[in-house]
């Protein structure tokens, strides 16, 4: 640890006898010149006996409370050295006699100043002589020697300044007096007396803790440098927690540490405090986590760090790095490390790598799965049972009863095996050991018993099993036996057959040879008498073989009768035989079948890799089908020229590196209900003739419409021109169109009308319109003809639009060009050297994952290629913008509206031609208005259409250019591979940018770290090489070393060499089984 500066002279100058073996000289200096000597000082008494001297020098070393390691360097000193530093120090202790050298004097001026508790009165020069008086005695407490302290301490000096602290009003608490207060505790805890005396007071912590309530800055960091320093000092963590616990209730907190998370993430706008505060904070809290029990126990850091996360630190932390302070930096760094290390501890003990401890059902789901076939399970259902049965009310206090619950298991958690508590004690009194020592003796007997009859079923069992054994021995060292006679006969039998075959197969050689011979000889010997003929003329005898060679067998004599021979075989057909096919290529490569004259492939000269590379899981498309497509322009060897093959090789290597039932129900019972009270209401008065159900959804609907059956009328008959029928309305009333029997029931009484039901006399009045039903579906379509060509057109065009940028995309074919590549390099045989691909090869791209990261697939490579070596390409999704729309169109479904459109339109012009055959009654304006309508709707529909036709010629167009077929293929399979593809992009990339961050984060890490590491070191040698001699209090060392975080300097090399070890264990146990990703 860095050693601070220590204010006065105390034994600063006693270190320069360490520098020598000479005999001193003890200089007196002027105050501002350091370089001017005065006089060369000499004890002025005799030295007495060394072992007198021995002893008096002793006395004086034990005052100066000095460490193990300066004690032996003093007593090593020649007695003459030890007599001059003796008189040196007696002579000092003489001329600072005074009032102000003794602790009586300080007490008193405490206990005066605690009982005028206001400074309301004070003048300005009183203050200042109060602070000044304090500050006097925090100097006092550095300085003076070991017996001033132990005399204040005797004297219950730390009493008064605790008693001063508990009764100081708001503007002393607000004022230096207070900061100067602490600092004296501070003080006095800087030797190992005060220490244990402040750490051993029955409330010592807990008033420090109450100072964090003021608002003065610096006495926040005061009392949080003193509580963090605290944590380091073995017993003290608890009494830091304990205090903290105190504190909660002395300020009203909720929660405990509330006020640090707030002081943390508010704002002052002076910088230099706030970063001060924060930075105070901050050391304090990695303290805290890290010290006590939290050394050792993952549980007891998840257990303090979640109250933390709770209150929102963490969000706070990220603001902090707004501050761009390093040594906030430093304990922030620390914080989050820490926090990461342990997660991961914890999370695999789950077999994972990180547990959402937000969210209740994962929790609840790894509870559940690991307790799963266990003893423990059915007390986790029991608990879970009486969680559900437990009191609850808004305005009641039930919220305890959750408390104890949450209170005992905190304490079943962090409770050691001894029934210590790290923590300050959820609950007093509650050993959680003696409570299952009880539970274990409750049970014991039980279980020994149950034990005992299992091993004695175990044994019943065993002894079963030994003898079955036995007998299955016997039967099969029998059936071996057995079977080795067998064996023995079939290998007797193998061998006869093996000698039987080899004579067979030489016989069968002889006579062969024999057969030849015959033949030859009889050729030879044919036609002995005639002239010979010219060879090969019919009759004549066959030239003679040479000998050895293999003729067939001669054919078969002539018929008896002197039968003229068979006929010869027919003649080729006109035209004579096929020509002989032409020369090959230059090349030597054959065209492929089907391919077009004139179109010739080339042999790719395909770099070939040093090792087996992972297949890339493509569909090669058939060479006859390259003609007229894209492929034909696409040409790979460009790409290879730029490529960087061996790093492709070296990343995908194949080698591894590491409800309508209820719904009509009651819909019916309301009907019931309706039906019921309309029956009640006309009784006997109204005439009726229609289906008592239809007639009630018919009133239902009449009672929705709100018109008389007068206006119903007149809208049918003027094509609604004051929008009186909604469509919603209009596709109802086309369920109440009369029918035939209806009519006729209504004309038999018609003479009743005034008797007639509403829906009756509603269905009888339409019935009198002519071609009533016509009408309303003409109404209906017009209607709804806009909206359904708003519906269609939009489809037709994203169709058109994404077969436009599919073929006119120069990305998309660079694209292409550079995957193609890709897979004629890393496939070999039958996959290997294409010209082209299935563009559903697309999305099998990310199936091929890389041999040195399984989180790397070949998809992140090509874009990391794409961005390097073809910027361009990065257009791509802009100029694919159509395509997700493009892919949701369904050509099937499309189709089915348009021929709806096209139906209803035909339906609503022979109405037309009907109703202008007809004598048109008064008001009737179907014609008119429907004449008008079929003239724009015509041009509407024609205007669809002429846009389906052209988006069908250019997607056909689309599907020709990449290779595939227009009979299979649909739009939204078509556009579908490229918007699914375009998204795997898109996440790619993302993860291609979270990799590069977390890469830039670790190594701006990496830097800082060497950067404050060679600043310390700078620190260090700079300290080192000071002559000054000084050197400051254990407990001042303790705080410096907390505040600038060398304190946990070997806990963050810790965890960075823990965080790669997991990160291997990871990458190793990834190829085994799949993990969730981690952002650290």
């Amino acid at each position: 640890m860095a050693p601070r500066k220590r204010s006065g002279r105390g034994i600063s100058f006693i270190f320069c006898c360490f520098r020598s073996s000479d005999h001193p000289e003890i200089t007196y200096r002027l105050r501002n010149d350091s370089s001017f000597a005065l006089q060369t000082m000499e004890p002025a008494l005799p030295m007495p006996p060394v072992e007198e001297l021995d002893v008096m020098f002793t006395e004086l070393v034990d005052e100066l409370d000095l460490t193990d390691k300066h004690r032996e360097a003093m007593f090593a000193l020649p007695a003459e050295k030890k007599w001059q530093i003796y008189c040196s120090k007696k002579k000092d202790q003489e001329e600072n006699k005074g009032a102000t050298s003794w602790p009586e004097f300080y007490i008193d001026q405490l206990n005066s100043m605690a009982a005028r508790k206001s400074l309301i009165a004070l003048e300005k020069e009183d203050e200042e002589e109060r602070n000044k008086t304090i500050e006097s005695l925090k100097t006092a407490l550095r300085t003076k020697p070991m017996r001033f302290v132990t005399r204040f301490i005797d004297l219950d000096g730390l009493s008064c300044i605790l008693n001063f602290l508990k009764s100081m009003d708001y503007e002393t608490a607000e004022s230096r007096i207070h900061t100067s207060l602490i600092g004296c505790i501070k003080a006095l805890m800087n030797n190992s007396l005060g220490r244990a005396h402040v750490l051993a007071h029955s409330e010592s912590i807990n008033v420090i803790a109450q100072s964090l309530s003021t608002e003065n800055i610096k006495t926040k960091v005061a009392v949080l440098e003193i509580m963090g320093a605290v944590c380091l000092v073995p017993g003290g963590h608890k009494k830091v927690l304990e205090a903290m616990l105190h504190y909660q209730k002395y300020a009203s907190e909720r929660t405990r540490f509330q006020t640090l998370i707030n002081d943390l993430d508010k704002s002052t706008g002076r910088y230099r405090d706030e970063v001060s505060l924060k930075t105070a904070i901050m050391s304090f809290i990695n303290a805290v986590l890290s010290q006590g029990a939290g050394v050792e126990s993952l549980d007891f850091r998840l257990h303090l760090r979640y109250e933390f996360l709770m209150l929102g630190i963490q969000p706070v932390i990220d603001k902090l790095r707004e501050h761009e302070n390093s040594t906030l930096d430093r304990h922030l760094d620390f914080f989050e490390m820490l926090r990461n290390e342990d997660e991961l501890e914890f999370a695999k003990r789950f077999e994972l790598v990180h547990i959402d401890t937000k969210s209740a059902t994962q929790m609840f789901e790894l509870t559940r799965k690991r307790l799963t076939h266990t003893e423990a399970y059915p007390h986790f259902m029991s608990i879970l049972h009486h969680c559900l049965q437990m009191p609850y009310k808004r305005s009641g206090n039930t919220v305890q009863y959750w408390l104890l619950l949450d209170r005992i298991v905190q304490q079943i958690v962090i409770q050691s095996d001894k029934g210590q508590d790290p923590d300050a004690t959820p609950l007093e009194n509650f050993n959680i050991k003696n409570v299952v020592r009880m539970l274990v003796n409750e049970n014991e007997v039980k279980q020994w018993k149950e034990q005992a009859e299992k091993m004695r079923k175990e044994h019943t069992e065993l002894q079963q099993k030994l003898e079955k054994k036995e007998r299955e021995c016997d039967a099969k060292a029998q059936e071996k036996e057995e079977m080795m006679q067998t064996l023995n006969k079939m290998k007797e039998k193998l061998e006869k057959e093996s000698s039987e075959h080899k004579q067979v197969k030489q016989q069968v050689a002889d006579l062969t040879v024999q057969l030849h011979e015959m033949s030859r000889r009889a050729i030879c010997a044919a036609s002995p008498g005639g002239p010979p003929l010219p060879p090969g003329a019919p009759g004549g005898p066959l030239p003679c073989p040479a000998p050895g060679s293999l003729l067939p067998p001669p054919p078969p004599p002539p018929p008896p009768g002197g039968c003229p021979p068979p006929p010869p075989p027919p003649p080729p057909p006109p035209g004579g035989p096929p020509p002989p096919p032409g020369p090959p290529p230059l090349d030597g490569v054959m065209p492929p079948p089907g391919a077009p004259l004139g179109f010739a492939l080339k042999k790719k000269s395909i770099p070939q890799p040093t090792n087996a590379l992972k297949s890339f899981n493509w569909s090669k498309l058939p060479e006859n089908k390259l003609a007229g497509t894209v492929w034909t322009d696409i040409d790979d060897a460009r790409v290879f020229k730029i490529l960087d093959l061996e790093d492709l090789e070296r990343t995908f290597s194949a080698y591894q590196r590491q409800q309508d039932f209820f719904v009509n129900g009651n819909s019916r019972q309301k009907e019931d209900a309706i039906d019921d009270t309309l029956s009640s209401r006309h009784k006997v008065k109204e005439l009726s003739v229609i289906d008592g159900r239809r007639a009630q959804n018919c009133n239902i609907l009449l009672s929705r419409l709100k018109l008389s059956n007068e206006e119903i009328k007149r809208a049918i008959l003027t094509m609604d021109e004051q929008e009186d029928l909604p469509k919603d309305m209009l596709e109802q009333l086309l369920k109440f169109v009369p029918e035939k029997g209806d009519v006729d029931l209504l004309e038999e009484h018609k003479h009743e009308l005034d008797r007639m039901a509403k829906a009756d006399r509603f269905l009888f009045e339409m019935s009198r319109i002519n071609h009533y039903q016509q009408r309303l579906q003409s109404l209906y379509f017009k209607k709804k003809f806009a909206e359904r060509v708003a519906e269609v057109k939009p489809k037709v065009e994203a169709i058109r639009a994404g077969s436009k940028a599919v073929l006119q995309s120069s990305s998309l074919q660079q694209l292409l060009e550079v995957v193609l590549a890709f897979g004629n390099y890393m496939n070999k045989g039958q996959r290997g050297n294409a010209f082209g691909f299935k563009i559903s090869s697309l999305n099998k791209i990310a199936d091929t994952k890389s041999s040195i990261d399984k989180n790397i697939t070949l998809l992140h490579y090509l874009i990391t290629i794409v961005e390097k070596k073809y910027p361009k390409v990065l257009r791509l999704h802009e100029e694919l913008r159509d395509i997700p729309q493009a892919a949701k169109v369904n050509m099937t479904e499309l189709e089915k509206e348009i021929n709806t459109l096209r139906s209803g339109l035909r339906a609503v012009e022979t109405e037309l031609d009907f109703q202008k055959s007809q004598v048109q009654q008064t008001g009737d304006k179907f014609v008119s208005v429907v004449s008008q309508f079929i003239t724009l709707a015509s041009f509407s529909f024609s205007d669809v259409e002429d846009l389906l036709t052209e988006a069908k010629e250019l997607f056909s167009k689309a599907v020709k250019h990449f290779g595939e077929d227009t009979d299979k293929m649909q739009p939204d399979e078509f556009f579908g591979i490229f918007d699914q593809f375009l998204q795997a992009v898109t996440e790619a990339k993302q993860e291609n940018e979270n990799m590069r961050r977390r890469k830039e984060e670790e190594e701006r890490r990496a830097r800082m770290e060497a950067q404050l590491k060679e600043q310390r070191e700078r620190e260090r040698k700079a300290r080192k090489a000071k002559e000054s001699g000084e050197e400051g209090g254990e407990f001042d060392d303790l705080v410096s070393a907390l505040r600038s975080g060398e304190v946990f300097d070997k806990d963050l090399s810790k965890l960075k060499r823990n965080r790669k070890r997991i990160a291997n264990q990871l990458a190793d146990s990834g190829r085994e089984r799949p993990v969730t990703k981690l952002n650290f």
